[in-house]
């Protein structure tokens, strides 16, 4: 069984998410629609979209293989295909339906609430992400689940903080391979179109009401803080996806009730004095990064502000009323602006272990 989800645990603070990662000659998310699945760009700023489906794509890729339970999954790890049907007798098979008698009273209810209660408990992206119970009607556990959970941590549509130019070198590559013994070699045209470089801008928002909703705690919550981070890593190795990076990870954690600032993501900006124009980008070392009214911001609303739990890359370049520097002057301008006790540096790889399940560590 994975972790246990105690309803009385459940968030109790809103938090809002700062994400930023980047892409080097690579296809962050593709557009199948485009005929080529040429990268989502928006046509009037140029600027590269990802989608909230494609980056909670990898989120569940990682929690399923750090061993937690998910509903949605695009495969076994065997390779055969899941049906929903399937997914739910998997996340519920601890429930034995013969031991409740329908007939009797409050046994339905009963039912209906271990149902509930083990589905999430086994279903750690439904926790944070929802899901549409788009089930058949005559499965049996199906009547006693409703016909969709809102998730309380929504991501916005992921952008680059800057327009991005196609790689026209990767648009008809030609794979040459060995088609049969003894014959020559062929090949043929492979599209493959991706973008120069891109640092890519998602904003996230914790909502403490609908958490209890789908019994989301603070322990998940606090797992996303490494999660983020280590699925860029780890689960973009496919041709297409390999050259992304996580560059930055910021979770404010607010003391009052359904306060947020909203929109800290855009007081994340380039300096253009400091960065190289848009069209000569082609890796991280190209920009820096202006955090003047993110830290002013941060500053305004800290007698709101419970905690903040940040990590960047060391190769990222910040400026700061002046000053240039890596993450330590932005964790010097955060600090100072709400203060050294609300201030948590994450340690990505040692917290992460600690968001595990029991089997997992006990190994």
């Amino acid at each position: 069984m994975s972790e246990s989800t105690d309803t009385t645990e459940t968030v109790q603070n809103r938090s809002e998410i700062v994400f930023l990662y980047d892409a080097v000659d690579a296809n962050p998310n593709g557009n199948p629609l485009s005929g080529a699945n040429r990268p989502r760009i928006d046509p009037q700023t140029q600027q590269a979209i990802v989608t909230d489906v494609r980056l909670k794509r990898y989120l569940r890729d990682q929690l399923d293989d750090d061993g937690h339970g998910v509903y949605i999954r695009n495969v076994q790890k065997d390779g055969n295909q899941y049906t929903r049907g399937q997914l739910l007798e998997d996340r519920l098979k601890s429930i034995d339906l013969d031991d409740y008698d329908l007939d009797e009273d409050g046994e339905p209810d009963r039912l209906r609430e271990a149902v509930f209660g083990e589905f999430l408990n086994e279903s750690v992206d439904v926790r944070y992400f929802g899901a549409t119970m788009s089930v058949d009607t005559d499965d049996p556990y199906a009547e006693h689940l409703p016909d969709h959970f809102t998730g309380p941590v929504q991501f916005s549509p992921g952008k680059t903080m800057h327009a991005v130019n196609e790689n026209e070198e990767y648009d008809s590559l030609t794979s040459v391979i060995a088609t049969q013994e003894g014959k020559e070699q062929g090949g043929f045209d492979l599209d493959d179109h991706r973008i120069q470089y891109g640092l890519i801008r998602f904003h996230g928002l914790v909502d403490e009401h609908g958490a209890a909703d789908t019994n989301l705690t603070s322990d998940d919550v606090d797992r996303l803080d490494t999660l983020c981070w280590r699925a860029i890593k780890n689960q973009t190795i496919s041709r297409s996806k390999v050259g992304q990076e996580p560059r930055l990870y910021c979770r404010v954690e607010y003391s009052e009730d359904s306060f947020h600032l909203g929109g800290l993501d855009k007081d994340l900006t380039l300096d253009d004095e400091r960065s190289v124009p848009d069209e000569e980008l082609r890796n991280v070392r190209d920009v820096t990064v202006d955090v003047d009214s993110f830290v002013t911001r941060l500053k305004n609303a800290s007698d709101r502000v419970s905690r903040v739990r940040i990590v960047a890359s060391d190769v990222l370049e910040f400026s700061h009323d002046g000053d240039v520097g890596g993450p330590e002057l932005l964790y010097e301008a955060v600090e100072e602006s709400v203060g050294a006790d609300t201030l948590e540096l994450i340690d990505v790889y040692d917290e992460h272990t600690e968001t595990l399940p029991e089997s997992e560590t006990a190994e």
